[in-house]
């Protein structure tokens, strides 16, 4: 049967319009197919049965595949960033012109100290490294040859970042990325990586008869041996949980599928009235808060009079892929509150969060009081972010492509791995916690003493599919929760109907949760807020006991009828102090309750349900 147009007027057309005509006519089936709503305008292929194949599943497959590679890092992301940037510079005459200017500057500066640089110190070197870079601290870096390496690297590095800075038209984010791959680029092939190159390491080679090389050589086939057996770096097994660190006395009150409620045996005649419930982060193990007795923040507190509980997360794997970002607020922080409640009734909490502990606290907090539960006396933030528009530099490795590569790596294995995170978290410090590392323990031979911060650090734990994959989606690429668009149970909740009184900790070199963000807390909250900034770090910060070691920060309180004050002029105007910040917490702490004390509650509540289960620091912990 012949199916062509029999539309006489077509024959009037000339031949090409005639062509045309038919061949329109041909696909016009097709067309109207393709139109017709939830139609594929070609069928799928069948398999046997019936049942079509589902080739997405290869694709996630293949990028599950090159993430585990990677170790989690989009190569897509990375070409796309060079390429804009590429792209943009190509476009912008001006910005090209600068920059060949520039660099004729640098290459002049540098010809006419040259000849200074051999004997000279009169004259000061052309470039000077920046106050944190403690690369070229030792003399030797000042002494001829390697004063003109130094100089040379220090000229090419402030080249690239004026190279990667204010290109017209590149996005701000786009930026930021290309500003930082040159900065890794760049810091590879920098002197004090080179050991032909590096003062300190020729004069250990030399004094030594190259003995430093060999023991570097055994320390780098140690720890390869190590990664691939998967047990933990040198020294660890010198802090033993239980043993060495986590030895507070307690019992383990609770338990469920998420986590293992810890009450701290009392050491005071008299308690506080109301006891305090602290939710560290599931990303590590929560001993981070009670390690060593010396730095123990549970049993410091205790120590003080007050009733402590701490949530220990469960290390979770493959079978806990379905685990997701509501199980932890209401298996974790509510369970645990509920559990608290009943274990010292008729009393109010003061609840207290480390990192994402903070976050899925402030969420609770949110929903609770959304719900007319006022059971929280006061809620504590320590380096938490509850805004994530400006999370800082993490955020160079978060956007949509990289979460899809880490979605499809999830996907496979039903968890994400704290070893597959490392990378990132190194390469912002690429500087000193892996170049550095490596000169220090492979070339210099000198191994960096295990600390139990450290052992910490090295207990690695997992995190579930679907949680992580909802707290990056929602918290991080779409800022739900201060955008009023986080729900729970269906209905938004809104940090500003808590009305505790909170107090928040950032930290002045934290990478991870940068205090600006941190302090953004501000602008969404309809309370009084006390906010600290405690110098150190994202952990040595937290860790920070009043033992004489050196450290400050400032403090002030900002009070719910009181204007918002941007970060700079909080600064500016906040009282600063000497030694740790614990003592101003833990006496707002006694200000924020009823003032009132009692005698020490029992150990768990056995006739709620609640015996105790064993003694802390529990099994979790050892997952």
């Amino acid at each position: 049967m012949d199916d062509r147009p029999t539309d006489k007027s077509a024959e009037l057309l000339p031949a090409h319009e005639r062509t045309q005509a038919t061949a329109v006519a041909l696909a016009s089936p097709v067309l109207e197919r393709a139109k017709a709503p939830g139609v594929a305008p070609f069928p799928r292929p069948q398999q046997p049965g019936g049942a079509q194949p589902d080739y997405r599943t290869l694709d996630r497959m293949a990028r599950a595949l090159m993430a585990r590679a990677t170790q989690g890092i989009s190569p897509d992301a990375l070409v796309q960033t060079v390429a804009d940037w590429m792209l943009h510079l190509a476009q912008a005459p001006g910005k090209r012109a600068e920059l060949a200017q520039t660099a004729a500057m640098t290459a002049a500066r540098l010809a006419m100290w040259y000849p200074y640089s051999v004997a000279d110190g009169r004259h000061s070197a052309p470039f000077a490294p920046a106050q944190t870079d403690h690369r070229f601290a030792d003399p030797g870096w000042s002494q001829w040859p390697f004063n003109v390496f130094v100089q040379n690297f220090l000229g090419a590095e402030a080249w690239w970042a004026d190279a990667t800075r204010d290109v017209p038209g590149l996005a701000r984010e786009r930026e930021a990325e290309a500003a930082f791959m040159a900065r890794a680029a760049v810091d590879v092939v920098s002197p004090s990586n080179i050991p032909w190159m590096n003062p300190v390491s020729i004069a250990k080679t030399i004094n030594e008869g190259g003995q430093n090389l060999a023991r570097g050589a055994a320390n780098w086939l140690e720890d390869f041996d190590r990664m691939l057996a998967g047990r933990p770096p040198v020294g660890a097994e010198n802090f033993q949980v239980g043993r060495d660190v986590a030895i507070t006395p307690g019992k383990v009150v609770f338990r469920n599928d998420l986590m293992e409620l810890i009450q701290y045996e009392p050491t005071t005649a008299r308690v506080s009235a109301e006891p305090i419930l602290i939710i560290p982060a599931w990303i590590m193990k929560y001993y981070i808060l009670d390690l060593e007795p010396k730095t123990s923040l549970a049993r410091w507190l205790v120590e003080r009079g007050h009733t402590v509980f701490m949530v220990s997360w469960k290390n979770p794997d493959a079978r806990d892929r379905n685990v997701g970002l509501d199980d932890y607020r209401r298996l974790g922080v509510e369970a645990a509150l509920d559990a608290v409640s009943a274990i010292v009734p008729d009393r109010k909490v003061h609840t207290c969060g480390y990192c994402l502990g903070g976050t899925i606290l402030a969420i609770a907090a949110a929903t609770l009081a959304r719900d007319g539960d006022d059971r929280i006396a006061s809620m504590t933030l320590f380096a938490s972010q509850t805004d994530f528009a400006e999370a800082g530099e993490i955020m160079l490795f978060l956007d949509e492509g990289q979460i899809m590569l880490l979605d499809d790596l999830m996907w496979d294995q039903g968890f994400l791995d704290s070893r597959q995170m490392a990378g990132a978290f190194q390469a912002l410090r690429s500087d000193e916690l892996i170049w550095g590392k490596c000169i220090r323990e492979y070339v210099l031979g000198e191994r960096d003493e295990m600390s139990a911060l450290m052992a910490w650090n090295a207990d690695q734990t997992r995190m579930p599919a679907r949680m992580h994959s909802q707290y990056l989606h929602g918290l991080y690429l779409e800022n739900r929760l201060t955008s009023g668009r986080y729900a729970v149970d269906g209905r938004k909740i809104a940090l500003r109907d808590i009305r505790a009184p909170i107090f928040v900790v950032g930290m002045a070199r934290d990478h991870i949760a940068p205090w600006k963000s941190v302090y953004k807390i501000c602008l969404f909250t309809d309370t009084d807020v006390t906010f600290t900034l405690a110098s150190g770090g994202h952990n040595v910060g937290i860790v920070n006991p009043p033992n004489g070691k050196r450290s400050s920060y400032q403090l002030m309180t900002m009070g719910r009828s009181e204007r918002y004050v941007e970060p700079d002029t909080w600064v500016a105007a906040a009282p600063s102090y000497q030694g740790s910040w614990w003592p101003a917490w833990e006496a707002w702490l006694r200000a924020a309750g009823s003032g009132d004390d009692a005698p020490p509650p029992r150990m768990g509540a056995t006739e709620a349900g609640l015996p105790p289960l064993c003694d802390a620091p529990g099994n979790y912990v050892r997952g």
